[in-house]
């Protein structure tokens, strides 16, 4: 009776969802948040919050276990460049960073459920909630790093390795200013059991303007502005962005540097699954 009314007592004191090791980073990473939120930044304020980013990366190596990417240092950090809400930076993709010197070479490790929550936090921005279509749109590519948009010109095709559950490369502009010029940015991102790996090359491929999508550009930007929309300007260069370019994505695959894109893709898909 002893032992069965000891065992009662143990199931009662357990938790009925104990949490996962994601979520211990969540609650953790959360409560640094709010904290940060309402404190001046000082002197100790920066050196709290450098061992908080710490900690938080000890917390995210723990989960994501090791990784080798060659070219890429062997000790990744956490991804988030700072806990300050409103801060330039602030809600990067969860998961270790590792970065080459410049960021010429950036990458991301995760996991699924981080992954899941991450695209959650950021449905108001227009972040797609299915993997799949996330993987290929630019709001992912554009807030997963850096503080600088991504403009997506075209998705290249690229073979998915066995053992991953999904695979997209996609080839694009990066930067704070005008988006539109030749793109030379190839990001890959992958799926291999619950991991989630992703990679950034800023200068993979040299590519070329396209007469027709430069008439199409043109021709969008000729149009009148809409004297209704408070935004009119930025309406019409939107709508003149996106035709121009999938203009380029229906012409990529017919120029002559198109080959060599998919290649790069391609090896930056299998440098980042080698094991």
């Amino acid at each position: 009776m002893r032992s069965l009314a000891l065992l009662c007592l143990l199931v009662l004191a357990t938790p009925a969802h104990a949490a996962t090791p994601e979520q211990h980073y969540l609650d953790l990473r959360d409560r640094y948040m709010a904290k940060f939120s309402k404190a001046a930044e000082n002197d100790e304020t920066t050196k709290q919050h450098d061992a908080a980013l710490k900690e938080l990366t000890g917390v995210l190596r723990g989960l994501v276990g090791p990784v080798a990417i060659k070219g890429l240092p062997a000790d990744g950090r956490t991804n988030a460049d700072t806990l300050f809400k409103g801060d330039s930076g602030f809600g990067h993709l969860d998961g270790l960073g590792f970065a080459s010197e410049g960021d010429k070479m950036q990458a991301v490790v995760t996991t699924t459920a981080l992954l899941k929550h991450w695209l959650r936090e950021h449905r108001e921005d227009g972040m797609p909630q299915e993997i799949g279509a996330a993987f290929k749109s630019d709001r992912f590519y554009y807030q997963a790093i850096q503080d600088s948009a991504f403009a997506k010109y075209a998705e290249l095709p690229i073979t998915k390795p066995a053992g991953a559950s999904a695979a997209v490369a996609v080839l694009g502009v990066r930067g704070n200013g005008d988006l539109k010029g030749p793109p030379h940015e190839i990001d890959v991102v992958a799926i291999q059991g619950d991991k989630v790996f992703f990679l950034a090359v800023s200068d993979a491929v040299k590519t070329a303007e396209m007469p027709a999508c430069e008439k199409v550009w043109k021709q969008m930007m000729a149009r009148p502005i809409d004297k209704k929309d408070p935004r009119g300007d930025i309406t019409r260069e939107d709508n003149a962005m996106t035709a121009y370019t999938a203009c380029f994505a229906k012409e990529a695959p017919s120029q002559g540097w198109y080959a060599t894109a998919v290649k790069k893709a391609q090896s930056q898909l299998e440098l980042l699954m080698a094991r």
